[in-house]
């Protein structure tokens, strides 16, 4: 693939405002979250793993087109909002704009070095995915058998640690390998999630400090 020819100033451009729209996009999924009835809050979230399939199956054949995309992230706004609010009566509003700055501060700050570094950060795929299987399992053990608080702070810890580590393996290949602009809609997918996991597990990590 040619550097030059992907890593151009149309798809970077393109690829940062489809961002911010796609971020606008969910904050307002996010406000509209709150006149849902709880009771449609489950099949919101079965609808969002729905398109989120769809899409990681359409993108072999890059067929993830835009309206897929704004609607995938109108429903993860949506479905936002109930995890929102619990946390701001678990920990109150402040620190839950606390953990937002922290999260932008430190998704920013690891998304600019591994943009500008000349390190090649593909190694990292396979730990991530073995960490992401480890923590899902942990989450899973946890439904059955409750951590302590120390043991709720380690597996917050550990998202934290992964998500930081997708954001500087996703970003690092962009910068890296480059992009088609038939890619933009899955790839502003990948760093949203990176994104939104980073932030609710900085929340978790915080109300796991107030067991």
């Amino acid at each position: 693939m040619n550097y030059s020819s992907t890593y151009s100033s149309s798809p970077i451009a393109k690829l940062v405002f489809t961002f911010l729209a796609a971020l606008a996009v969910a904050t307002g999924g996010l406000y509209v979250g709150q006149w849902i009835p709880a009771i449609m809050y489950f099949p919101l979230l079965v609808l969002e793993l729905i398109l989120l399939i769809v899409m990681i199956f359409a993108r072999s054949k890059r067929a993830v087109g835009y309206p897929l995309m704004y609607s995938f992230m109108f429903v993860s706004g949506a479905t936002l909002f109930p995890l929102i609010a619990q946390y701001i009566a678990i920990i109150g509003a402040a620190a839950v704009l606390k953990g937002f700055a922290l999260a932008v501060v430190s998704f920013t700050g690891v998304a600019l070095y591994a943009a500008k570094t000349k390190e090649d950060f593909s190694f990292l795929g396979s730990f991530l995915m073995m960490g992401a299987f480890a923590l899902l399992g942990l989450l899973l053990i946890q439904f059955f058998i409750p951590f302590s608080s120390v043991g709720q702070m380690g597996i917050s810890a550990l998202g934290i640690l992964i998500f930081l580590g997708f954001t500087i393996y996703d970003i690092n290949r962009l910068a890296r390998y480059g992009f088609s602009e038939a890619d933009i809609p899955m790839i502003v997918v990948n760093i949203y999630l990176d994104f939104i996991n980073l932030f609710t597990y900085i929340l978790r990590f915080f109300a796991s400090d107030e067991d």
